[in-house]
């Protein structure tokens, strides 16, 4: 959509998206600081000219020290810049938090990436294997499983209209537990050998996720603040909220229409593949660990499990490219109202996090487009 804007809009615009610079590791040199101020105040200020963008916070850290900017408001129509402690979800970049516990798993011992996934469920699934094939950990990571989108699997879903799709997937889901899940698992038929074919798939991390908690006997939230938040410090970053938080400290989401949308972290069932929420300031701590190829389990994540790093792979969710300076390790996510971006170049020692409460079908691409601009100009 073309947005109409008029000069007085165009100039409250552009007052109202001075950035807002509040978190470092430590004081930069001036010359780095002021290039890193202007790069983002540039580039977002072209992105918020789209009137249905609601909201933007952006983190970067480069060699060490953290930066963070936010625009726009956490609610429409009203004047309240988004902070370092203001909630997004973050919808499927939470398939890393995933992906990172599951490397922890395999360097404790616990399971390995060439397990039948059967080893670890309740019950006999016969079905899930084709030609004498299982579907391994291996192949829920890379979205090689044959796993559907979603369970259950309802193709027709995704005919109705955009606009009441949140509605019907919030329906579906608020009451649907792992046993529906278990139920559902059974009825699968998988048509093509694990490990042949991407097709990505929720399911296939939300399996991830139920293993986990079997092998650690540990909720998937108890164990995101175990092995990530709580050492890290992330004290805004969480599976679920109590109601005064949520009125305090989230940012409202919305659609391309500026219409406010539900809620997707209430819909727990879903938490493994995309119910994580956070804080721009949270995900620099993230994207901080995430930069240490040194520590074990983050190198784990990072190595391809499928594709060819010199264009296109994936590793434990992560997905990896080959950039014009190295490797980037990237993933995007989407919930109803919310959208998201996290990037990083561990060659460089540079990791961007954006985060914005509004969703529309452009919305990961411009995210992308976004952070590629600070990339390539940061680097001059």
């Amino acid at each position: 959509m073309k947005p109409f804007l008029c000069s007085l809009f165009t100039f409250l615009l552009s007052a109202q998206i001075t950035a807002q610079v509040t978190a470092k590791t430590a004081e930069p040199k001036g010359h780095l600081r002021e290039s890193i101020d202007s790069i983002v105040n540039n580039v977002a200020e072209k992105f918020m000219k789209d009137t249905t963008k609601v909201g933007l916070s952006i983190g970067i850290i480069k060699d060490g020290l953290t930066y963070t900017f936010h625009f726009g408001s956490i609610e429409k129509g009203k004047k309240l810049r988004p902070t370092d402690s203001t909630i997004y979800e973050i919808g499927s970049v939470s398939k890393t938090f995933t992906g990172t516990l599951l490397a922890k798993a395999i360097i404790d011992g616990k399971l390995s990436l060439d397990d039948d996934i059967r080893k670890y469920l309740p019950g006999s699934y016969p079905n899930l294997e084709y030609q004498g094939h299982a579907i391994k950990i291996i192949h829920l990571a890379n979205h090689t499983s044959g796993l559907p989108l979603l369970l259950p699997d309802i193709p027709q879903l995704f005919q109705h209209s955009q606009d009441s799709i949140p509605v019907l997937i919030t329906a579906l889901c608020q009451n649907y537990t792992q046993d529906s899940f278990w139920r559902d698992l059974h009825k699968i038929e998988i048509k093509a050998q694990p490990g042949r074919n991407a097709d990505y798939s929720n399911a296939g991390a939300q399996l991830v996720g139920f293993i986990l908690e079997t092998i650690y006997k540990r909720s998937y939230g108890s164990l995101v603040k175990k092995y990530i938040t709580e050492p890290l410090k992330m004290n805004y970053t969480d599976v679920s909220y109590k109601e005064n938080a949520i009125n305090r400290l989230f940012a409202k989401g919305y659609n391309r229409k500026g219409i406010r949308m539900p809620y997707n972290h209430t819909l727990s069932i879903l938490q493994p593949a995309g119910g994580i929420c956070s804080s721009a300031i949270d995900m620099l701590n993230y994207v901080k660990m995430q930069l240490n190829e040194k520590n074990p389990t983050i190198n784990l994540c990072h190595q391809a499990t499928m594709g060819d790093t010199n264009t296109s792979a994936t590793g434990l969710f992560w997905q990896i490219n080959k950039s014009s300076d190295g490797k980037l390790i990237w993933h995007s996510g989407a919930t109803f109202g919310f959208s998201s971006y996290c990037a990083i170049y561990p060659h460089l020692n540079l990791g961007i996090i954006i985060l914005a409460n509004e969703y529309d079908t452009g919305s990961l691409q411009k995210l992308t487009y976004l952070a590629n601009d600070i990339f390539k100009q940061v680097l001059k």
